[in-house]
């Protein structure tokens, strides 16, 4: 398959074990309430050490400030901690306004940005307008979620593709997703990039498994349990 498969998480320990074990995995990405769930406290000294156990790879790390010369401020010292790193900004602040501002001057410093929280088509042709073309920028529009109101994404991701083709610096990214499945519609839209959590990255292993061979193991399993649970009727 053509798309790369990023993880998604904020468990040290988990990240660096899915690093370690699954070859296919080209990148990372880590948000603040990812963060939040897995108990980190302290925001640099969490990303410094991910960047020191997992030094090969893109890490996107978000800011998390509401204002734009703060986000400006935020992004320029998260960029400091290593060439690798992408530095993810929210399409627009918690007021609703667009970050096309920080968006325009951290990309045209050559910092590497990671425009997340999209959901539209007219939101990636905002942000088109203000990267450089000459800076790497990954695209993150949020399938799953999307999917979750009943919209089918997938003909948003194709027209998203479509709009991205003027601009080789920029890759779409496949966010939040659903299920293993996502990973053949990203690949079948286009998508440069997908992001699975540790539960479905190890998932994956199950592509091509036989479907009969599938439904005896499932039964194996529910009457396994069963038994082991002592059930007495």
């Amino acid at each position: 398959m053509a798309i790369k498969i990023f993880a998604d998480g904020a468990d040290l320990k988990q990240m660096v074990e899915l690093y370690k074990q699954f070859p296919e995995i080209k990148g990372l990405t880590t948000n603040p309430s990812l963060m939040k769930k897995a108990g980190i406290t302290d925001y640099m000294v969490f990303a410094k050490k991910v960047l020191t156990e997992i030094p090969a790879l893109p890490i996107s790390f978000e800011v998390f400030a509401d204002e734009a010369d703060e986000m400006i401020r935020q992004a320029r010292i998260i960029a400091s901690w290593g060439e690798q790193v992408y530095i993810k900004i929210p399409i627009t602040n918690t007021k609703g306004d667009f970050t096309g501002s920080v968006i325009k001057t951290l990309a045209s410093e050559g910092i590497k940005l990671n425009i997340t929280a999209i959901f539209t088509v007219e939101q990636v042709k905002k942000v088109v307008t203000v990267l450089d073309k000459n800076t790497p920028a990954i695209i993150s529009v949020f399938a799953g979620r999307i999917a979750n109101t009943g919209i089918d994404p997938m003909p948003i991701m194709k027209a998203c593709i479509e709009v991205l083709k003027a601009w080789p610096k920029a890759e779409l990214l496949w966010a939040s997703s659903r299920e293993a499945l996502n990973i053949i519609q990203a690949e079948e839209t286009g998508c440069h990039i997908i992001t699975l959590t540790p539960d479905l990255i190890k998932t994956k292993k199950l592509f091509g498994h036989d479907l009969e061979k599938f439904s005896l193991e499932t039964v194996q399993t529910f009457y396994e349990d069963a038994v082991s649970a002592g059930y007495l009727l």
